[in-house]
């Protein structure tokens, strides 16, 4: 487990051990575990969005389809 030491505005850790205190009530480490909650979150919406621009550059990139030639989509599907 890891140690940081962070400087916070005071309005902001007010807050924050406010609703950490509401939501883990009367467990010794509730701070730390919220901060971790915290941090997770963030870890976690960052890479989502990191794989969403990814995968963006490669749709307007295109895709080969190997030896099939078709022009357009409609093509594809026409009968």
């Amino acid at each position: 487990m890891g140690t940081i030491t962070i400087n916070v505005n005071d309005d902001v850790e007010k807050q924050f051990r406010a609703i950490a205190r509401e939501f883990y009530p009367d467990k010794k480490g509730y701070l730390g575990k919220a901060v971790t909650s915290a941090m997770q979150k963030w870890i976690n919406e960052v890479s989502q969005n990191k794989i969403s621009q990814r995968e963006l550059e490669l749709l307007e990139k295109g895709f080969k389809m190997g030896k099939i030639k078709f022009n357009s989509r409609e093509e594809l599907y026409e009968r």
